[in-house]
């Protein structure tokens, strides 16, 4: 019986060094270039903080994941995140400013028309109750999060059914 106490004790011991002295020196560190993604379309850049990137993959996981899973869309997976697609959308998805607005209004990969019926967004909170709190700050979390993906996993962000 005491041997089993001295074990289940050790065993504690060991599990909270290790997550406190061991894990974080696993976890990557996004250096500052890493974290510098496109603001607007006029090329000005925005560096994003680690908490913003800790706060928008959260939020990612929270509000979008279930359809975007990995950057696809299941949905239609001929579209995904990754930069190439958001690039071609009309009008361009590729930053900070152009997603925050189509997480407002999202309009249909022409922009020809709205989608805030069918895709979540701050307009249909009332649909996708998820969408109901985000505010400003969150949205631009969220799209500093989609645009840094194609940077961390390259190969995996957008992948589709090969990876997801």
């Amino acid at each position: 019986m005491l041997k089993k106490k001295i074990f289940l004790l050790s065993f504690i011991v060991f599990s909270l060094c290790f997550n406190l002295v061991i894990l974080p020196t696993l976890s990557i560190e996004l250096d500052e270039a890493t974290r510098t993604i496109t603001l607007d379309n006029s090329g000005k850049t925005i560096t994003l903080t680690p908490e913003q990137v800790k706060r928008g993959k959260r939020l990612f996981n929270n509000s979008c994941a279930q359809c975007h899973n990995g950057g696809i869309t299941k949905t239609n997976p001929n579209i995904g995140l990754e930069l190439e697609s958001l690039s071609l959308a009309t009008p361009a998805r590729d930053s900070v400013y152009s997603l925050v607005d189509y997480m407002k209004n999202p309009t249909s990969y022409d922009g020809q028309y709205s989608i805030a019926e069918l895709h979540p967004s701050i307009k249909s909170a009332e649909i996708f109750p998820k969408m109901r709190n985000l505010t400003d700050e969150d949205l631009v979390s969220v799209a500093g999060y989609i645009l840094l993906q194609p940077r961390v996993a390259p190969e995996k962000w957008g992948g589709g059914k090969i990876y997801y």
